[in-house]
């Protein structure tokens, strides 16, 4: 009985690391021909050849697969979800806070992934993107619901990657070493300003 047993177990792991690097590699695929949006988990899994159930089980949701596929560290996906709870009051110093802690702790969010692999990776970089585009962008554009809502999450965009560069490319002084929460006391702010500030008259 014991003797069986030692053996089912790893031929069950095999079965289960094999389907999940099919899943891997066939997601991978995916993305590269038809974009982020247009790749749907079970579009994945019927061309992996398994259940929609197992790609969920194994990496959590389509984020989760896809931050699995370009290397992005597992705790991108939620962090980002953090970012669209509670008021749109707060939500420059919950972009911010989530930017900066995710970048302190893994150096492996998708900002800091595009300004590092875009000259080396088109195809990586237009992924990234459209990634950014839609799971963040388009959702602050929806939060707001004003009629400048694409200028003003672009103009996010911006501070929040001239912060990424100012602090974890050319760590420029003092803010390189700011701690967490006075970058968010500063530049939360700032930010919330390009949100929900009154734009200047035209």
């Amino acid at each position: 009985m014991t003797k069986h047993g030692t053996h089912a177990r790893p031929g069950r792991w095999r079965s289960g690391a094999e389907s999940k690097q099919r899943i891997l590699q066939t997601a991978r695929e995916l993305f590269g021909q038809r974009g982020y949006g247009g790749t749907t988990v079970r579009a994945i899994a019927t061309a992996a050849g398994v259940d929609p159930a197992m790609v969920f089980y194994f990496f959590g949701t389509k984020q989760g697969l896809f931050g699995a596929v370009m290397d992005l560290s597992g705790d991108v996906p939620p962090a980002i979800e953090s970012i669209f709870t509670g008021s749109p009051d707060a939500l420059g110093e919950r972009l911010v806070r989530t930017l900066v802690e995710n970048l302190d702790n893994s150096g492996r969010t998708p900002l800091m992934m595009l300004t590092r692999s875009a000259p080396a990776d088109a195809q990586s970089e237009a992924l990234m993107r459209e990634f950014i585009d839609r799971e963040i962008t388009d959702r602050v554009e929806a939060m707001l619901a004003v009629p400048d809502a694409a200028l003003r999450a672009a103009m996010v965009n911006a501070q929040l990657l001239g912060l990424t560069v100012a602090r974890y490319i050319l760590r420029i002084e003092p803010i390189a070493s700011l701690p967490v929460d006075d970058l968010v006391g500063r530049f939360g702010p700032l930010v919330q300003h390009c949100l929900t500030g009154q734009a200047a008259p035209s």
